[in-house]
């Protein structure tokens, strides 16, 4: 196979993996556009799960493995991986690694560590499959390649999605502090006790971190567990240090008895400072990772269109 052939089908491809990835994040954006137009003329009840910011959106490979997680536990299927057949899923690397960030991912109940081993094996296996399929279009040593880069692919999927939902739960949680804060604040100088004026705030929006905050009132309203250490979970379900930071202030307030509307306030707009200056860096820094794909993708395919034919000619004048 020459090396003109093996660099079109490398463009192909990536232009092909592309496209469906751009594809699936139009539908999804899409359809958030509609179901916010929905609920805003009330057809959609404010505080559904339909409605989906992006920070909620979660990758295809960890969809797949919340539903292979329901198969497992309910038996319709069985595990192929050793470590999930003998119940020490664990206690191996993989789910050692996963056990860190599932928490902040929000993924730790609706993942277990036995579907998210078995989950990375069937990928793996999936990938592998496809690009041998793909490869043995053109040669055997393009299938082998595309087999290995494929197995690769599926291998890293998962774990992509997952340090994905963590990201974007902790951007979620900067974004939506300063209003949680505002809103508490509010109540407080309306007469309010903390308890109530934190549950209008999870009532009333319909963020994922309000819901979490619902979640979280819910939970010592119901007597489950302490405030305190209610508010030390929500803390720890976000990989975001100016939520601890809050918690802790707001958990010291409480516990004394000091003035508790100030300091929420005057944490607020620092809250809302952070996230503006956060922001700033992300945008500053899109130009810079917009050059990866346009290097990897258009170049190389417009080099091909424009000196594809000198190169043919050159082969077949050779001949």
């Amino acid at each position: 196979m020459s090396p003109l052939h093996l660099a079109i089908a490398f463009v192909a491809c990536g232009t092909a993996g592309a496209a469906v990835t751009f594809a699936v994040r139009s539908w999804h954006a899409r359809r958030m556009r509609q179901q916010r137009r929905l609920a805003a003329l009330g057809t959609v009840p404010r505080g559904s799960r339909l409605i989906a910011a992006p920070s909620d959106m979660r990758g295809l490979a960890l969809r797949y493995a919340e539903a292979l997680n329901q198969r497992l536990f309910t038996g319709a299927t069985e595990p192929i991986t050793p470590s999930v057949r003998n119940r020490r899923a664990g206690q191996t690397r993989v789910g050692a690694r996963y056990k860190e960030r599932a928490l902040a991912a929000g993924c730790a109940k609706d993942v277990t560590v036995s579907a998210y081993c078995e989950a990375c094996t069937r990928l793996t296996i999936v990938g592998g499959i496809a690009g041998l399929l793909i490869g043995l279009l053109f040669s055997a040593e393009l299938a082998v390649l595309l087999a290995v880069a494929g197995a690769l692919y599926g291998r890293c999927a998962l774990p992509r999605d997952v340090e994905a939902a963590r990201r974007n739960r902790a951007v979620g949680a900067e974004r939506h502090l300063s209003e949680m804060l505002e809103v508490v604040a509010l109540g407080l100088r309306s007469g309010l006790t903390f308890d109530r004026s934190f549950e209008l705030y999870g009532s009333h929006f319909a963020s994922e971190f309000a819901r979490s905050c619902a979640k979280t009132h819910r939970r010592w309203s119901l007597g489950l567990t302490t405030r305190e250490e209610a508010l030390r979970e929500l803390a720890a379900s976000y990989d975001c240090n100016e939520l601890s930071r809050i918690v802790d202030s707001i958990v010291r307030s409480l516990r004394f008895g000091s003035a508790l509307s100030d300091l929420l306030e005057e944490a607020a707009a620092q809250s809302r400072a952070a996230y503006r200056t956060a922001l700033g860096e992300r945008v500053a820094k899109a130009p810079v990772k917009m050059m990866l794909p346009t290097g990897t993708l258009i170049l190389p395919a417009m080099l091909l269109l424009v000196m594809g034919p000198v190169f043919l000619e050159l082969a077949g004048g050779f001949r």
